[in-house]
């Protein structure tokens, strides 16, 4: 019989104490900076390919809930409320809509005598991001940082603390062997892992190599794959 998965590892949300910095130090300090309350630099754009963290990185400075993906609104209206900090992710992705939107709040929080900081993000470098040109050139104005990939050794940490704080423990061999036999794109692998320990937990079994091999075997490792490849529309990060 198996056991029923039931939900009792705790899986932190999204924090820069979680982030895995990797190559993307100097960047992750600033962004502690911004948390602690600096509104300095004014702008701030970040880009980089899927699974290099940047919806993570914002998400660490958002409310719960209130990360704005793709949504702004034509007439959004700011005010000038000082210490504001918005955080527009996947710009990339926006429609004419909200690219208007966001120029115009590019524009308002240039002109503000107010204390603000807005932080985008994208796939692409500023200048081949695929908007409107006079929108494009804002993603310039301020700081631009790009976000490196982790190497394995820093994906093996992440692994690592991400199988900690779920409160299950690996054989020393499984991080190891999903690096060397799986897609290395560090969404996919922790992905991945949370499927591997449902599986295990579902056989009362402990997370081994030899079972990681057979969870390969049965299917459910390319299952997990395929939901992942179907959750996506614009890739994250």
């Amino acid at each position: 019989m198996k056991q029923l998965p039931l939900p009792l590892h705790h899986v932190e949300p999204p924090s820069l104490e979680n982030f895995i910095a990797g190559g993307n130090a100097e960047c992750v300090a600033l962004l502690r900076r911004i948390r602690a309350g600096t509104r300095e630099p004014r702008f701030i754009y970040l880009w980089g390919p899927a699974g290099s963290g940047r919806s993570h990185l914002l998400a660490s400075l958002s409310p719960p809930g209130e990360l704005v993906r793709a949504t702004l609104q034509a007439d959004m209206s700011i005010g000038d409320t000082p210490g504001a900090l918005f955080l527009i992710d996947d710009c990339d992705t926006l429609d004419p809509t909200g690219q208007q939107a966001l120029f115009a709040l590019y524009n308002r929080v240039q002109a503000s005598e107010a204390g603000m900081t807005l932080i985008a993000t994208g796939r692409q470098p500023p200048l081949f991001t695929e908007v409107r040109e006079d929108l494009r050139s804002r993603f310039g104005w301020g700081l631009v940082f790009r976000l490196q990939l982790l190497s394995d050794e820093d994906k093996a940490r992440a692994l690592d603390a991400h199988a900690a704080r779920r409160g299950v423990e690996l054989a020393p061999d499984v991080i190891p062997w999903l690096l060397t036999h799986q897609d290395r794109d560090i969404r996919h692998l922790l992905e991945l892992l949370d499927a591997f320990d449902r599986y295990a937990f579902e056989r009362q079994r402990a997370l081994t190599l030899p079972l990681l091999r057979e969870f390969a075997a049965s299917g459910a490792m390319d299952n997990a794959a395929a939901t992942r490849d179907d959750s996506e529309g614009a890739p994250p990060a």
